[in-house]
């Protein structure tokens, strides 16, 4: 009997020992995807490497642009994986974002990586901006279904138009930059201000004003498209408008921090690969991969509707304009949550 139970004690050691041994090793990810994605691309990682789990670590584009600019001289991300090419553009030059050679490069859209020299960015998708119209109630309201951006400026729109605050939402600093880029400074600041007039509250999230417009809330979300194609394709009553004049848009990219993990360099490398571009497209129709490009229901066509988008301006002017443009309309923000 003693020594059934030495045996037992002894195997149960080497069991507790295996598992130490053979823990999973965690990596800090820092993203700006939005909440819904999360566990599909985690799962995607962990079951092509089960000897690496991912912490997530979510915030809103300026926000989460903001904490890696703050923690600078302390990295606390190992990888940064779903976050703005703008922002990404900034981080590298911040030296937060490691140059790095991962594999499968070959095969990602050269448009959606970093365009200079020692490339530390990499897309993983595409994504732009809408209109997102709530047409039911549009009709209750007596609203005009808008064409273009100069539409929303009718004073028919005042007080039914959300859109993100671009200091705390990539999202809105993407339609910002997208103003600033095709009309011209000037041209862009005197229309912001005239839409501003017809604006009810900014948002602190990208998706939410689409989100608002998709239960009523607001008449027009000035929003992600691949909200309002989730939306509509739910069954919201909302018309996804590509205004013309043109939309904004960007890359979500994957980056390296911890140049000293293994793990942080194989992940993006699996971020890159054709698996883990099949689960992007399921949100996305436009995603890094050359091969991967399967439609996604209800959302519109938005290669015709792309303005001609500078990120590394984006990224040198965004303090900026982030500050000229909190000076001028902040006060119509929702307090943050």
């Amino acid at each position: 009997m003693k020594n059934r139970w030495i045996i037992t004690s002894l195997t149960a050691i080497a069991a507790l020992t295996a598992t130490s041994a053979f823990a999973a090793e965690e990596l800090t990810v820092y993203t700006a995807y939005e909440t819904d994605m999360l566990a599909k691309f985690k799962t995607g990682f962990e079951q092509a490497n089960p000897d690496i789990k991912i912490r997530w670590v979510r915030d809103s584009t300026g926000i989460m642009t903001a904490k890696l600019l703050a923690e600078k001289s302390n990295p606390r991300a190992d990888v940064v994986w779903g976050l703005a090419g703008s922002s990404m553009a900034l981080l590298k030059d911040e030296g937060i974002l490691k140059p790095y050679n991962p594999a499968g490069i070959d095969q990602i859209r050269p448009n959606l990586i970093d365009p200079e020299e020692n490339k530390a960015w990499f897309g993983n998708d595409a994504f732009f901006n809408a209109v997102c119209f709530n047409e039911m109630v549009a009709k209750a309201q007596g609203l005009p279904k808008p064409e273009s951006w100069d539409d929303l400026l009718k004073p028919v729109y005042k007080g039914h138009i959300a859109m993100p605050n671009p200091a705390s939402s990539g999202t809105g600093y993407m339609q910002v930059s997208a103003w600033i880029q095709s009309m011209g400074d000037d041209a862009a600041w005197a229309y912001m201000k005239k839409l501003d007039s017809n604006i009810a509250h900014y948002t602190h999230s990208g998706s939410k004003p689409c989100v608002q417009a998709g239960i009523g809330e607001v008449a027009i979300g000035i929003s992600m498209a691949i909200r309002g194609a989730k939306l509509k394709t739910q069954g919201a009553p909302i018309d996804i408008i590509m205004p013309e004049g043109g939309v904004g848009w960007e890359s979500e990219a994957v980056g390296l921090v911890n140049t000293q993990s293994d793990a942080a360099k194989r992940l993006v490398d699996w971020s890159l690969s054709k698996d883990a571009n099949t689960l992007y497209n399921e949100f996305y129709p436009v995603v890094g991969h050359k091969d991967v490009n399967t439609p996604v229901k209800n959302y519109p066509n938005v290669e015709e509707a792309m303005v001609k988008m500078d990120f590394s301006k984006m990224a040198v002017s965004r303090k900026d304009v982030l500050k000229t443009w909190s000076d001028k309309f902040d006060a119509k923000s929702e307090p943050r949550s």
